[in-house]
Formats: structure tokens, sequence, C-alpha cells
């Protein structure tokens, strides 16, 4: 049975990276069908359009979305974040963000879970007297104990399956609200992994041991925002942004989960074939296993790895991973 799958190009490099990923995802042997979806920047800049609940409602019928990027610099920063982005997390209920980062002449090989549908990002705030000298502006962060567990336990499953070692990440001595619940959740759960070995890091000090030490980490979990911080530096300390790839996950399987590269739509560089397309490859991968086909995931992860695929071009990157998996 072929896997139906959303393809949202977007904009920018995001349907150059995203031709690559389909093309290496064809030559692993997995069988699937696109449907292609026209959104992001540019389609907002024609027509107005962001995410349209009917294109959601059909989304919900597909097995898995695969996208590029998203956002031009002539869309007002943040509104196709949250009309799109931010719009599909909350919908689908894509309440794990997953990032790998693996550098092996580091020996670094860790993972991130973000929450991914609370935390700062759900909208919680407002502003009075806005434009005046006595401008007021509140954002508030919402955690759950709901969502907060369910992050938590996900991670703990995840630790098992590598070297049974997760990591809290939090700011609990300044965060007493926030801090408290997932300090507690976190400890709470931890009694039903008694083989994973657990510590705890403030957000300020994970960050300096991604730069000097990142081969400590196993597993890390940590809210939306610390965990939209953290990936980032993570890409940077692994090989780079451009390496960088990410699943947004309904682990309930309730709704189709979403896949990504993470480096954006890098305008000023679309359309010239050099942006490298392994983060939207490796994201691909990530959706492949995901839908159970751990083998030819495997394969294209090893594939990414090989000498031989460190070449010049978008297309000819491509064309080397996908030749070694035929």
């Amino acid at each position: 049975m072929a896997y139906r799958i959303g393809i949202v190009g977007g904009d920018g490099i995001g349907p150059e990276v995203i031709a690559e990923g389909l093309k290496v995802i064809k030559a692993s042997g997995v069988t699937f069908d696109t449907v292609e979806y026209d959104l992001g920047g540019d389609r907002y800049g024609r027509d107005g359009t962001v995410l349209p609940d009917e294109i959601l409602d059909e989304w919900r019928g597909l097995d898995a979305l695969y996208l590029g990027a998203v956002g031009t610099p002539e869309v007002p920063p943040g509104l196709i974040e949250r009309g799109l982005l931010l719009k599909m997390r909350f919908a689908l209920d894509l309440y794990i963000n997953l990032r790998p980062f693996v550098l092996a002449a580091e020996e670094i090989d860790f993972r991130v879970v973000r929450e991914n549908t609370e935390g700062s990002y759900a909208g919680e705030g407002g502003s009075l007297r806005r434009g005046t000298p006595h401008e007021i502006a509140t954002q508030g962060s919402v955690n759950t104990r709901y969502g907060v567990e369910r992050a938590v336990r996900f991670a703990f499953d995840l630790a098992m399956t590598r070297r049974r070692h997760l990591t809290l990440v939090h700011k609990t001595n300044v965060l007493t609200f926030s801090g408290d619940l997932w300090e507690r959740t976190f400890n709470e759960v931890a009694r039903d992994y008694p083989d994973v070995a657990t510590a705890y890091n403030h957000v300020d000090a994970a960050c300096i041991y991604f730069v000097q030490s990142p081969q400590q980490y196993d597993v890390i979990v940590t809210d939306n925002l610390f965990g939209d911080i953290l990936t980032d530096l993570g890409g940077a300390v692994s090989g780079g942004i451009g390496l960088a790839s990410s699943a947004n996950l309904n682990p309930e399987r309730t709704g189709p989960s979403m896949f990504e590269p993470v480096h954006g739509s890098a305008p000023d560089i679309a359309g010239q074939g050099i942006a490298n397309p392994k983060a939207a490859i490796l994201s691909g991968a990530m959706m492949l296993d995901f839908l159970g086909e751990s083998n030819a995931a495997a394969r294209v992860v090893a594939a990414c790895a090989d000498p031989s695929t460190d070449v010049e071009g978008t297309v000819a990157i491509g064309d080397t991973v996908a030749g070694l998996l035929t």
C-alpha cells in the first residue's frame, strides 16, 4: 500500500530541498503518493491565504506531511509562523518536536524532545496602552500537567530505546511555577522507568554543555521555548543548521505527523541550486521511520553520512544519496 504524503514545498529553497528528499525516499524503495499544497509566504502574498480549515481537514486523511520551509521577506514576521506552523501543531496535536543531533567524528549523538503545543507559544497574553510611553505587554507560559506528562513520557520511552539516560532542562530556580510543575512531573514519571538514569540542567548551563561537552547527552526533554533555542544550538554544534532535521509528532496517530528541515527558506540563495538538501533528506528519513519503514530510514541516514555525498549542489547531493540506495 502506498503512503499518502502531503507536500508543502513552501518558499525559498523549500521546494528545492524537498524535491531531493522525495527523490531519495523513492530510491529507498518505499511506495508513496504525494498531494501538493501551495502554502507559505508566496501564496499569502498572492491572495492572503495562510492555512484554510478545509486544508486541515484534508490533512487529517493523510499519512504524513513533508514541509520544506515557509516565509518570505515581504510577509510580516510571525504571520506565517503563527498562521500556518503553529496552527498546524495545535490543530493536529503535534505535541512532540523531536530533533536528532549526530556528529560521529565528535562522538555526538543525542535527541531533544521539545514539548510543542504549550508554553510561551500557546498565545496567552496581551497588551495595554499600545503605542504609548506606558505600554504594557504580557506573554504567559501555559503549562498543563497533561501536556507536560505526555511529553516527559515520550522522552522516557525514547531513552529506553537508546542509552537509557534522560536530562530535564528548565529554569526551576527562577520559573518557580512552570519549573516546579515540570520537575515534579519528571520525577514522578521517572519512578515508572527505573532503568533510565536521570539528570537536571538549568537551561543556561545546558547551553554551555552543548558547546563544551555535548557527548554527555542521550535524550533531553524540555519546554517549548527552551527547546526552540536549544535545538538551534544543537544544530550548530553537530555540523550546522543546514543538516538539522526535525519531526513534529502526533504519537497517538490521530492525525498526520509533519517532518521538516529547520534551516528556514533562505531566500538569499533560492534558485541557485546550492542549498544543502541533507536536512530535508534526513527529515524524510524520520518520516519513514515514524511510518514504520525503519530499514529504509536507516539506509537513508547511513547514505547521508557517507563521505561520497559531500559534494556541491542541491541536485548533485540528492543524486549521490539516492544513488547509494539503488
